[in-house]
């Protein structure tokens, strides 16, 4: 089922996000809605389960579209991470731009450690504890932001953050447009 994305503003994206229990049902079926969300927005190689309003810790990347000659480990890098937990950031600090599907029309440079060392179960609650190298790290982070209750632009400089504010209060007032379904942000 396609899932709305919630956009900056709603406070789900603000919450840190809780463990899944091992024998929950709908673990499976949120996973499978999360990837056709994921793939029907067009843009996103990854989504996190608050961006579909819930606060739940998973996130789900697929790398595989962008596999070329520079980048064969894109290939097979399509993975469901549950439970995720940070053990370690390392190497050296890259500056990239970014975007997201929850903050659409906005990119911004955002430092991140090289290498990153994540604890996590798979769609099958198996675990693993895997290092992470440049781009596929800082995608792995960026999701794993989400479920901290973080997104991308809180990673900007102060200078930066104000010239893009009256832009994240747009779409905090829900006056934004894409080419996706999204959750509009309720009145208070």
């Amino acid at each position: 089922m396609l899932l709305p994305i919630y956009t900056y503003g709603q406070p789900v994206l603000r919450k840190v996000a809780e463990d899944i229990p091992a024998n929950t049902p709908e673990v499976q079926q949120l996973i499978s809605d999360m990837w056709e969300t994921l793939y029907k927005c067009g843009s996103g190689i990854g989504l996190a389960a608050p961006q579909v309003g819930e606060s739940v810790r998973l996130f789900v990347i697929d790398l595989t579209i962008m596999e070329d000659d520079e980048h064969p480990e894109y290939k097979t890098f399509k993975r469901v991470f549950v439970n995720p937990h940070l053990v370690e950031e390392f190497g050296e600090e890259v500056t990239m731009e970014e975007g997201c599907l929850s903050i659409p029309g906005i990119g911004e440079n955002v430092k991140r450690m090289s290498k990153v060392r994540m604890k996590y179960l798979d769609e099958n609650f198996e675990e693993h504890e895997d290092v992470f190298e440049d781009f596929i790290a800082r995608v792995v982070m960026h999701e794993y932001d989400h479920l901290e209750g973080h997104v991308f632009t809180d990673r900007v400089s102060v200078i930066r953050r104000q010239l893009i504010k009256s832009k994240l209060e747009s779409i905090a007032k829900g006056k934004v447009r894409c080419g996706y379904k999204i959750k509009k942000v309720e009145k208070r």
